[in-house]
């Protein structure tokens, strides 16, 4: 798959899966922008098809809309990250951002979890305070995860009830 035709198919699952290609999005215009965006990096060259893709393969482990919502904000933040440094006064430039930061403002508890998670690698688990907080609260979190076990639980024999398969 070519850099182009990932970045399109990328951008229209986030879109469609986001319900941002109502009338808001002329979706021909922006693969058009995209195609522009292509010839600004280069795309075409042959490094390009080296390897796996970046994104895409990794979108499909993520089953859960609430899941899906964690990873496509960060992969939203990365393509901003990338047009930081392009050259804004192209109408196509600005366009696909704009695009990209309406989107990543309808994900925004997406990036908040984002956060939640790395702030989480960061803990300092050999301090021992950080050691007797986290097992003053250990009771509570297996809580929680009972409840979150046993309400999926639910559901799905609630599902095998209704189904009749």
């Amino acid at each position: 798959m070519t850099f182009q035709t990932y970045s399109l198919f990328v951008l229209s699952i986030i879109m469609i899966y986001f319900g941002h290609v109502e009338n808001r999005l002329n979706l021909l215009q922006l693969q058009d922008d995209i195609d522009k965006l292509k010839a600004d990096f280069n795309s075409s060259n042959s490094d390009v098809g080296d390897g796996r893709p970046i994104f895409t393969e990794r979108l499909s482990s993520w089953t859960e809309r609430n899941e899906k919502r964690i990873i496509l904000s960060q992969i939203i933040s990365m393509y901003l990250k990338i047009l930081e440094n392009t050259d804004k006064s192209k109408a196509h430039v600005r366009n696909i951002s704009e695009e990209l930061y309406t989107l990543k403002e309808s994900l925004s508890d997406g990036s908040k979890k984002m956060e939640d998670l790395k702030d989480l690698t960061k803990l300092q688990m050999n301090d021992l305070k950080i050691q007797r907080k986290a097992v003053n609260e250990l009771f509570s979190v297996l809580q929680k995860l009972g409840d979150t076990s046993s309400s999926h639980k639910r559901k799905r024999s609630q599902f095998q009830r209704q189904c009749k398969c």
